[in-house]
């Protein structure tokens, strides 16, 4: 296989840059040119029809026949203008990915071009072969797609392309936009209810989502040379270069130009697609990188961002580079998260996460800024469950990943404003170049405006006007985390406004009241709150102390979503029964299962069929050598002893590997999936991975540079 590497790297070397005609208008003039959005409905919809429609995605209503015929005619008038040929619905089956089946508009029986109402609101795509958890059998082939208004259609291609829910024949849901819809709603409905504490005119509440996306380019011959990373998204093997990430110089540094080229190709295309990404940077690691876009309401915002990655994968091929979005494809190296910005936005424009000059409106952030953390600290479990993933296990409190244990970091001078807020005292802060503001309560102390530092290590940071849950994957799909914390945070809004109405009852004025409870609030989640290291040793121990939880695998973090407690909550708020949570677990375990049985198969493949041969081919090599040496009456201890060494790793891998084969064996006859994936977890990856990795790695280094058969980190991660 060595021959394939070198292939790959005289490929590289062959490579001309691939022409980006920048375009002659300035983006702001073709930006979203390829949306179905509320300027083009405005511009193609009768009057009495677009204001019909805007009220319902505004208000989340229904949208009759009539009204779903109007729009379906504009809709493929205004895509057949631009050269549409199909539409399709667009749905987040229970896969990480998207799913699509494409319809023609020709109609051969009738001649002509058709795209009813009926179709734009709901399709049938075949259900069977999606993971459904043991909803739905096999020979139950019956599931629905249905139009999400609130969703702008987009040309992908020459597509008209429709985001949609996905549901099973018996009304389950299917998919990650179900629930996440149904969080949404109640987060709207719990903080409304809790602004109008402070304000009669806010009518409603919109989570708001900005995703940082991290991710590796690879040339593309020199991914397609590495069998692991073509099957697995990750290297398996791979010694570490001399050179990685610690003289920390590509962080924010010059953008080679290849992939200065790839990048400014997919803004042009995410930009047309309304996309609206702004940043682009080097990340850490030598070959990474990020893009993050603006805020935009949490469910378009995700949509985009499932649609940037499968852009940003298409551009690349153009570029003859693959797009890694795996969150540990190269071990010692940082990985890749999915940042995700997320903040709370009244319908009068009020970010109820940041401070302002007025002493309500600071009541009001205080009071939601305190729900959070409690939130946080009675959903640890949750949170962490909502973004467990084999691959992000790899992550997780590594190269500056934060950890398995959820915390939160608020910076020391909102720590400070609320340890006075619960002492009931005055906050005492040197006053420097910063902006104070009182909130007119004594029993509130002062607040400064974007007082917080960065926390890399912290799973959720609060940074001045938003929180950032760090802790999310970079190949995972938003919906489910924000699923978790937009739930979580409607849970906590609803008790807390609960308990107001109560103290107000018994005669406490209402800001005393809300006072009183924020102060016992911070009392009882301060053991979430952590502004230090989270990588130190004493953080485990001191976390340990406070009963906050570190489960560091998916299948035991995925436990939290089966408790009374988490099941409960779903159920309550609308988002899901009880039979649709358990599914959901069911498919993540066995995700886990058979993401965890490929890279060892792939461990197994390699090691027996690419790694051991090379080895005992240079093997031999070097006996000829030894015998020589000892013909000639030279010395030749140091080649036998490089041969004793090769040997001992040949042996190891052999044994682990066959070992690592029978355990498979036995676990696929377990039929618990809960314990079959512990049993991966444990008994494969924890005690295999390592061990058989470790021999690899070192033969890497021991094998002859011409015959070793994989393409080595140094040209991965340096060569472009």
């Amino acid at each position: 296989m060595a021959h394939l590497r070198f292939e790959a790297l005289k490929k590289l070397n062959e490579r001309s840059p691939v022409f980006v005609e920048a375009p002659t208008q300035n983006a702001s003039q073709f930006f979203g040119e390829y949306v179905f959005g509320t300027e083009q409905m405005r511009a193609t919809l009768a009057p009495a029809v677009f204001k019909k429609v805007n009220q319902a995605i505004k208000n989340h209503e229904k949208i009759d026949e009539v009204t779903a015929d109007a729009v379906a005619s504009a809709a493929k008038s205004w895509a057949m203008a631009k050269g549409a040929t199909h539409f399709t619905h667009w749905f987040q089956p229970m896969t990480g990915g998207t799913a699509e089946k494409h319809d023609a508009f020709f109609d051969a029986l009738a001649g002509i071009e058709k795209f009813k109402g009926s179709e734009l609101v709901q399709q049938e795509p075949d259900a069977s072969s999606f993971p459904n958890g043991g909803i739905r059998s096999t020979f139950e082939a019956r599931g629905y797609t249905a139009w999400d208004p609130t969703s702008p259609m987009f040309l992908y291609g020459k597509t008209l392309t429709i985001p949609t829910i996905f549901v099973s024949y018996t009304g389950e849901t299917l998919d990650t936009k179900s629930p996440l819809l149904k969080a949404l709603k109640a987060v709207d409905i719990a903080a409304t209810k809790v602004c109008q504490l402070f304000d009669k005119d806010i009518q409603h509440v919109t989570a708001s989502l900005g995703s940082e996306q991290e991710y590796f380019v690879i040339d593309k011959a020199l991914f397609n040379a590495r069998p692991d990373l073509v099957m697995a998204g990750r290297s398996v093997y791979g010694h570490a270069p001399a050179r990685g990430q610690q003289l920390e110089d590509h962080y924010f540094g010059a953008i080679p130009s290849r992939v200065y080229d790839f990048m400014k190709d997919f803004e042009i295309e995410a930009w047309k697609l309304g996309i609206p990404v702004r940043t682009r940077h080097n990340e850490v690691a030598p070959s990474q990188f990020e893009v993050a876009p603006l805020f935009e309401e949490v469910n378009v915002a995700n949509d985009h961002n499932q649609l940037l990655m499968d852009l940003m994968n298409r551009v690349g091929e153009r570029h003859d580079l693959k797009i890694l979005f795996h969150e540990k494809p190269f071990a010692g190296l940082n990985g890749s998260g999915k940042h995700n910005n997320w903040s709370l936005i009244t319908d009068t424009g009020v970010n109820l996460y940041q401070p302002t000059s007025s002493a309500r409106d600071n009541l009001m952030f205080l009071t939601f800024f305190v729900t959070t953390v409690k939130a946080v600290h009675e959903y640890a479990d949750l949170l962490r469950a909502s973004i467990a993933t084999p691959a992000n296990d790899f992550r997780l409190g590594a190269n500056e990943a934060p950890p398995a244990i959820m915390s939160v970091f608020l910076g020391s001078q909102m720590s400070a404003v609320l340890d006075e807020l619960e002492k009931k005292g005055n906050v005492k802060i040197e006053k420097g170049d910063n902006m104070y503001m009182k909130l007119g309560i004594d029993q509130i102390p002062e607040i400064i405006l974007d007082a917080t530092d960065r926390n890399r290590t912290s799973p959720f940071a609060f940074t001045g006007n938003k929180f950032e849950f760090r802790a999310v994957g970079g190949s995972d799909n938003c919906a489910t985390p924000m699923t978790a914390l937009n739930l979580i945070v409607a849970e906590q809004l609803e008790q807390f406004n609960a308990a107001v109405e109560k103290e107000v009852e018994k005669g406490t004025e209402k800001r005393l009241a809300i006072v009183n409870i924020l102060r016992t609030y911070i009392k009882e989640s301060k053991n979430i709150r952590f502004e230090g290291d989270g990588y130190s040793e004493e953080w485990v121990k001191e976390a340990a102390k406070r009963k906050l939880g570190n489960v560091k695998t998916t299948p035991r973090a995925l436990d939290a979503y089966l408790t009374k407690k988490s099941l409960d909550l779903f159920e309550k708020h609308g988002v899901m029964n009880h039979k649709e949570v358990e599914a959901r677990n069911e498919i993540r375990l066995e995700s886990y299962i058979k993401r965890v049985q490929i890279e060892a198969r792939v461990m197994g493949d390699l090691a027996m069929n690419h790694i051991i041969p090379t080895a005992i081919n240079y093997q031999t090599k070097l006996i000829a050598n030894a015998n020589g040496l000892k013909g000639l009456g030279v010395d030749n201890k140091a080649v036998v002893q490089t041969i004793k060494e090769i040997s001992g790793h040949i042996d190891l891998i052999k044994k682990n590997v066959r070992a690592m084969i029978e355990e498979r064996k036995r676990l696929n006859k377990l039929s618990d999936t809960h314990k079959k994936a512990v049993g991966y977890c444990d008994d494969i990856k924890e005690k295999y991975f390592d061990v058989i990795r470790d021999s690899v790695d070192k033969l890497e280094l021991l094998v002859d540079n011409e015959d070793w058969p994989l393409v080595k980190y140094r040209e991965l991660l340096f060569l472009r």
